[in-house]
């Protein structure tokens, strides 16, 4: 093993001692020039109107990596090959970067690998129509589903997914033995939900791309631009959320060409939206939608944008996150509230089991959000963000998402900023949205009366608590508008997660 070892080493040495020294194609300032003129034109096209009205949706990290199913809780199970093969890890509560190759061995043996786990991968109880009644329950308007993440198995049958390997590396031939993505696409638009799909643009291990890959084209334009093109033809995605771009610029991924194609000839060319993970440097900057992932500071971005979150910490279903790890049905739907009234969509993230079933606790908290929106729906979906996205209380308003010791924001963030304050720190006592002339105010929490501050209205402006069959009385006081709330003895549950005032 050290003579295999040391071998490799030699071999990477001089690979990489050959790219320096010579002027790669990709690399030439006018393949970085070609590369700027792509965007220039991808920039000025619109996200379509559907998504930054739908506000609310699901993601859905589903592959080899649900098997073992594990990883020290705060940190992310569909990096498992990663966490494995490269006997490191990143993620809260300071994790022991041996644990995933120590799991490996004692509990499936010294000579088993991750790519064992694509054969005991059966999917048994897969059901998409149970999961497109779900989420549409849930109150989401889009569902997406990860294609392939980062270790290159595909949800679908794609004969480029054995490139380099000389093994089936696929749902169609390994384990499942059938198309997975097929029926998804099919379930959810049954049921008048937007179906999209993420695609990993890198692969960790892939013989193309390490260590040969950083440095010439031949995973770009033998696997990476036909394999995106065959799963665009085959499934015509509503929402395309493309991911590992990080490691090199466009005039490597040539990501700005793939797009064009998807624009003027793919079958999805005039509707599907897409996000801003396309090259090294693109997010918040390039593409369409922009996203957040564990989101660490208030937004105030320039176009429509999304943040994406698990339930728990990881994305993958984690059999090490116990209930404590959860967010609870009120954290995530204040959450939703905060991200909608700066402009943004919330996309939560349901990691299925081996099987196929989506974990009761999950069903339960994406059940939640669908009773309160059944109710107060009308204050996120389609709205736009008001002049002010929230009212804050006297004190502090610079609260950190992230803790030092975290890597990934945890869900009680937002009862720090709306419940719970530290000493000293102020509070968002309000959020607001808009929908034409009508203004909503959403309350975290009961109050017999509100005080919306620095806010005029009319007289005969109409003010109705959303659920409740009665107007509020108000008046006003100064600058501020003082609010009634009726009483206590209403037809719907008073500890109900927050409360929207309309006012029109």
């Amino acid at each position: 093993m050290e003579k295999f070892l040391l071998g490799a080493l030699v071999i990477l040495l001089s690979l990489n001692t050959n790219a320096q020294e010579t002027k790669i194609a990709w690399d030439t300032g006018e393949a970085k020039e070609k590369a700027k003129k792509v965007w220039e034109e991808i920039d000025k096209r619109p996200v379509a109107d559907w998504f930054g009205e739908a506000k609310f949706g699901i993601f859905i990290h589903w592959g080899p990596y649900s098997v073992p199913a594990w990883s020290p809780a705060g940190t992310y199970t569909e990096w498992y090959q990663f966490w494995l093969q490269s006997e490191s890890i990143f993620g809260n509560n300071n994790p022991d970067k041996m644990a995933i190759p120590n799991l490996q061995k004692n509990l499936y043996g010294e000579e088993s690998n991750y790519y064992d786990f694509a054969t005991q991968w059966k999917a048994e109880l897969y059901n998409p129509t149970e999961w497109a009644d779900l989420f549409k329950k849930s109150g989401a308007k889009y569902v997406i589903l990860t294609s392939k993440h980062h270790d290159g198995f595909t949800l679908w049958p794609n004969e480029h997914a054995q490139n380099g390997r000389g093994f089936a590396w696929n749902a169609m031939e390994v384990g499942p033995k059938r198309d997975l993505i097929g029926p998804y696409m099919e379930a959810m638009q049954d049921a008048g939900l937007k179906a999209g799909l993420y695609y990993s643009l890198f692969e960790w291990f892939h013989p193309w791309y390490y260590p040969l890959g950083m440095d010439n084209q031949k995973f770009v334009d033998e696997h990476y631009h036909p394999q995106f093109k065959d799963l665009i033809n085959k499934y015509a995605p509503d929402i395309i959320y493309a991911d590992g771009e990080w490691e090199k610029e466009d005039n490597y991924w040539k990501s700005g060409e793939l797009l064009k194609w998807v624009f003027e000839e793919s079958p999805c060319k005039k509707d599907v939206v897409v996000n801003d993970r396309w090259f090294k440097g693109c997010r918040h900057k390039h593409g369409g939608y922009f996203t957040t992932e564990y989101m660490r500071e208030n937004l105030d971005l320039p176009k429509v944008w999304e943040e994406i979150r698990g339930i728990g910490t990881s994305f993958g279903y984690n059999r090490d996150e116990d209930l404590a790890d959860y967010a609870t049905s009120k954290q995530l739907i204040l959450m939703l509230c905060d991200i909608v009234s700066m402009g943004g969509n919330l996309c939560l993230n349901v990691g299925p089991r081996a099987d196929g079933k989506i974990p009761v606790i999950q069903q339960q908290r994406l059940l939640e959000i669908g009773n309160w929106l059944n109710i107060n729906g009308e204050a996120i979906y389609g709205t736009t963000a008001y002049k002010k996205s929230c009212q804050w209380s006297e004190g502090n308003r610079d609260i950190k998402y992230k803790l030092p010791s975290q890597s990934y924001t945890t869900a009680d963030y937002i009862e720090r900023q709306t419940l719970y304050p530290k000493n000293g720190d102020a509070v968002k006592e309000l959020f607001f949205t808009q929908k034409g002339d009508v203004i909503y105010a959403i309350l975290p929490q009961w109050k017999e009366q509100v005080i919306i501050k620095d806010f005029k209205i009319k007289n005969g402006t109409k003010i109705t608590l959303l659920g409740a069959n009665e107007n509020c009385e108000w008046k006003n006081h100064g600058k501020d508008i003082v609010v009634t709330m009726p009483a206590s003895d209403l037809n719907w549950n008073i500890d109900q997660n927050a409360f929207v005032l309309r006012i029109e």
